[in-house]
């Protein structure tokens, strides 16, 4: 856990960075400015401490730039506000895999109601792609406390739920299947 934490942190600094120094100095150009330049110096330091970095770090970085220096050029802090929902898109669209959540059930879940997986695998995918319009909607208003909220509160909420009620649902219709199997068995 405490490594996934970690990882989040680190995939998110810029965008802490971000916030922290606008929050602060209420300063568009230097806050995205000093996100840019943190998020090419992680990936400096990755590849200097001889890390093997992922696509999904470099498509992070190739964002950062691009959205900053439209966010610099435009003075405008909506674009870099933007950047999550590409994120979530992109796992939205990973998420449309048929039966990408298999892999992740356990054997009497997978045996018992592989259907239900992966229609709660078209669900996440769904999930993914509402939370991404929101981000964007959130971001069009350039209210940065809102967006804050929205991200820290709303989007991790949302994903909390949505993983709970997976996880009730599934136990119930999994116990539900089980009793059934063993009254048939025993009539």
């Amino acid at each position: 856990m405490k490594d996934v934490l970690l990882r989040l942190a680190t995939d998110f600094l810029s965008t802490i960075v971000f916030l922290v120094i606008y929050l602060a100095t209420g300063n568009i150009i230097l806050a995205t400015s000093v996100a840019v330049a943190g998020a090419i110096a992680q990936v400096i330091h990755a590849r200097v401490t001889g890390k093997v970095l992922g696509f999904m770090t470099y498509a992070s970085l190739g964002l950062v730039i691009v959205l900053g220096a439209a966010t610099i050029l435009t003075n405008d802090p909506r674009f870099v506000l933007a950047k999550p929902s590409i994120a979530h898109f992109a796992i939205g669209l990973i998420m449309l895999k048929p039966g990408w959540m298999l892999r992740y059930m356990p054997p009497l879940v997978t045996e018992t109601i592989p259907e239900y997986v992966t229609a709660a695998g078209y669900a996440w995918a769904a999930l993914m792609f509402v939370l991404g319009f929101g981000t964007i909607a959130v971001a069009m208003t350039g209210n940065i406390k809102l967006w804050t909220i929205y991200v820290s509160v709303v989007l991790v909420a949302a994903k909390v739920s949505a993983f709970a009620i997976q996880y009730v649902v599934f136990r119930l219709i999994v116990t539900s299947r089980i009793r059934a199997a063993r009254a048939a068995a025993g009539t």
